[in-house]
C-alpha cells in the first residue's frame, strides 16, 4: 500500500472504531480503547485528527455526509422552494422507517450528550454539523418562491427551522410519540413554515464565526 492508502485505511479504521465505542459509551468513550479496537495507537489519532474532539468532529462529518448526499438526490433540481421543502420533509420521514434508524437516533442522542459534557467537543461537533448543513442551505437558495428568488440568508433561516421541526418529529416517530405522522404530515408541517412567508421576511442573519476558532483561537485548524 502507498503511504496515502495506509493513511486512509487507518483513518477509516479509527472512524469505525469510534462509531462503535462512542455509540456504546457516550462521553465516557476512551481514546485508548478506540485506538486499540482500530489496531492502532493513540498517537495515530493525534496524527490523523489532532485530538479526541477532532476525531469526534470527523465522525459527525462521516456520519452526516451520506445523508446529505441522499437529500441532494431526493430534491428535484427544478423544483420551486415549496416543492423542494416538500421533498426534503418526505425524505426525512422515510428515514424513520430505515432498518438503521434506531441506531442513528441513538448516536445522535449520544453525540448531544458528549457535547453537553465536554466544552471542547461541543464546538467541534457544531462545526462539523454546520459544514454539512451548508449543503442544505445551498439546495434551498436560488429557488423561486412567490415571484422572487430565495437568498442565501433566507435559506439559512429556513434550514434552521426545518431541521429543528423535522428532527423533533422524527424523534417522536421513533419513540412512538407521533402516531399518524406519515409523509404527508411531515410535508404539510414543513410547508407551513414557508406558506406564511414570515420566516423568509425577517432580517438575514449574520454569518457566525467558526466556533472552533472562537474557543481555541483564530489560528486553530477547523474540523475536516
Amino acid at each position: 500500500m502507498t503511504r496515502a492508502e495506509t493513511k486512509e485505511r487507518n483513518r477509516r479504521a479509527l472512524l469505525d472504531a469510534a462509531f462503535h465505542v462512542v455509540s456504546r459509551d457516550g462521553h465516557r468513550a476512551r481514546l485508548d480503547e478506540i485506538a486499540e479496537r482500530a489496531g492502532l495507537t493513540t498517537g495515530a489519532v493525534y496524527s490523523l485528527f489532532g485530538s479526541k474532539s477532532g476525531l469526534l468532529g470527523a465522525l459527525v462529518t462521516d456520519y452526516l455526509q451520506p445523508h446529505y448526499e441522499e437529500i441532494e438526490q431526493a430534491i428535484p433540481a427544478d423544483a420551486d422552494l415549496v416543492g423542494a421543502v416538500d421533498a426534503f420533509a418526505r425524505y426525512y420521514r422515510r428515514t424513520c422507517d430505515a432498518a438503521d434508524a434506531p441506531t442513528d437516533q441513538s448516536l445522535q442522542f449520544t453525540l448531544l450528550d458528549m457535547a453537553l459534557h465536554d466544552a471542547e467537543v461541543g464546538p467541534r461537533l457544531a462545526a462539523s454539523v454546520r459544514a454539512e448543513e451548508s449543503r442544505l442551505i445551498a439546495l434551498f437558495a436560488g429557488r423561486r418562491h412567490e415571484g422572487a428568488m430565495v437568498t442565501e440568508g433566507q435559506a439559512r433561516r429556513l434550514t434552521t427551522a426545518l431541521r429543528a421541526v423535522l428532527i423533533g418529529l422524527s424523534q417522536g416517530v421513533l419513540l412512538g410519540l407521533a402516531p399518524g405522522a406519515d409523509e404527508q404530515f411531515f410535508a404539510d408541517t414543513a410547508r407551513a413554515l414557508v406558506s406564511g412567508a414570515t420566516l423568509l421576511e425577517g432580517p438575514e442573519p449574520e454569518l457566525e464565526p467558526d466556533p472552533v476558532s472562537v474557543v481555541r483561537g483564530s489560528d486553530s485548524p477547523t474540523v475536516g
